[in-house]
């Protein structure tokens, strides 16, 4: 496959924005319907039951999607201030440096659930009916996971050598066959939520490949570069890689706090609905990522052009590319929100019957789990830019304050004022704090500005 060439340092902003948002947008929106199609085919061919115990492992999955995003984020960032220095090589070994480093953390992940399962299920809110649901999803699932985290990272990386087009078709071949072997595993073979788990390793396992064959084969600017067996190589592996974590970070404490906010929402929903209640929460987490995917798109896509001008001391263009952004996010926000309130019945029933308990407790919550998406948007899009202007710790502190700082103390105290409600809407409680956070110190810093 061709490489699309974009010209980051020269190309109309509004034109790279495009040829960057909706091949990633669409890559995204494939990879959320699989999640879907897998939520689709589990509750409808084993049951609520089912959807709640996947439920307790993807919290697990999303950390190691946050570990390779981070290093992604952080290879791509770094890696694109080098090329808009005009420093190839240097780019190339962060990119080789992050996988070496993302591989480690992943291999240490799966050894510690393969031999503490129990442990690692119980941690994550498991209850004794779930159990030996949860457990053959994870077991099935640790194969695929080294594969995934190639997938992750790569997506990034690619997107910055210049191929949106072919980051898509990683992620649309990943989802389509997931689709596929999600229903010939569960319905025509019979094998449950293991079939389930097994299509997604095998889907992993082709995407990973997929990933590695591009910066073998097709790669013109980012390679694998050997690195030296030496003190000095290791010292610089390791400085390296704590940077490409620092500017990461935000981007790992985003899939960490959806894992909070899984496991939290776990042990509220439990305590306030029983398993049908977790069942419910489950459908708004299988739709969550279609949320967060369109918003990240947007901040995944305006990153490589802002982090290059910025580089490249192109500070109207990196303005340029953020207003294009929040524009963009302040859309999708909208439509996504309408949609949750009209849809809320159709959505529900993608995934669960209309006579189970959980389906009208799923009706109920969706419209105001919802409310969140504008606010969602907008931050993401802010987030993004902090961290591609290098700005970590902002970044990280953001992130914090909606995915932890705001959001668990919300599962808490508003479900005590507004009832079971009040577990729907600690989501966008959080959101809508942090948004007010955000625009509250963007604005004193361009008034401090003005005044220099």
């Amino acid at each position: 496959m061709e490489r699309d060439k974009l010209d980051f340092g020269n190309e109309k902003i509004n034109k790279l924005f495009g040829a960057m948002f909706l091949p990633t947008l669409i890559g995204m929106v494939f990879n959320s319907i699989l999640n879907i199609c897998d939520g689709m085919f589990v509750g409808h061919g084993v049951g609520s039951n089912a959807l709640a115990a996947i439920n307790i492992v993807a919290p697990l999955f999303l950390v190691c999607t946050g570990v390779g995003l981070m290093f992604g984020i952080g290879a791509s960032v770094i890696g694109s201030i080098r090329l808009a220095e005009g420093n190839v090589k240097a780019a190339r070994i962060i990119m080789t440096q992050a996988y070496i480093a993302g591989a480690i953390i992943f291999g240490v992940v799966i050894l510690v659930s393969f031999f503490f399962t129990h442990k690692v299920l119980y941690a994550l809110g498991c209850s004794p009916a779930l159990e030996a649901l949860a457990t053959d999803y994870l077991l099935w699932l640790l194969p695929g996971l080294v594969f995934f985290y190639l997938q992750c990272a790569g997506m990034m990386l690619i997107r910055l050598d210049g191929s949106p087009k072919y980051a898509m078709s990683v992620q649309i071949v990943a989802a389509v066959l997931n689709i596929f072997l999600d229903w010939l595993l569960v319905f025509p073979l019979g094998m449950g939520i293991k079939g389930a788990s097994v299509a997604t390793s095998i889907s992993c396992i082709v995407a990973g490949l997929m990933v590695i064959g591009y910066f073998l084969l097709l790669s013109d600017k980012l390679k694998f570069y050997k690195l030296k067996a030496s003190r000095k190589s290791l010292v610089l592996s390791l400085r390296n890689t704590g940077y490409m974590i620092k500017v990461g970070m935000a981007t790992f404490i985003a899939e960490l706090s959806m894992g909070i906010m899984m496991v939290a929402g776990n042990y509220m929903f439990l305590s306030y609905l029983g398993e049908p209640g977790v069942a419910a929460f489950s459908v708004g987490c299988y739709l969550f990522p279609l949320i967060f995917s369109i918003s990240n798109a947007v901040a995944q896509a305006s990153q490589p052009i802002i982090s290059y001008n910025y580089g490249a001391g192109s500070f109207d263009r990196v303005r340029e590319a953020l207003k294009i952004a929040l524009v963009t996010a302040f859309a999708c926000g909208v439509l996504i929100s309408a949609g949750m309130w009209v849809g809320s019945p159709a959505l529900t029933m993608i995934f669960l019957s209309p006579s189970e308990t959980a389906y009208e407790l799923a009706v109920k919550g969706l419209p105001l789990l919802g409310l969140c998406t504008l606010f969602f948007a907008i931050n993401i899009t802010f987030i993004g830019y902090y961290q591609s202007r290098e700005q970590s710790l902002r970044s990280i502190i953001y992130m914090l304050l909606r995915g932890v700082v705001f959001m668990v103390p919300g599962f808490v105290v508003l479900p005590k004022i507004f009832g079971s409600s009040g577990l729907w809407l600690a989501i966008p409680a959080s959101e809508l704090l942090t948004f007010v956070v955000i625009l509250a110190i963007y604005f004193l810093d361009k008034a401090r500005r003005s005044c220099l």
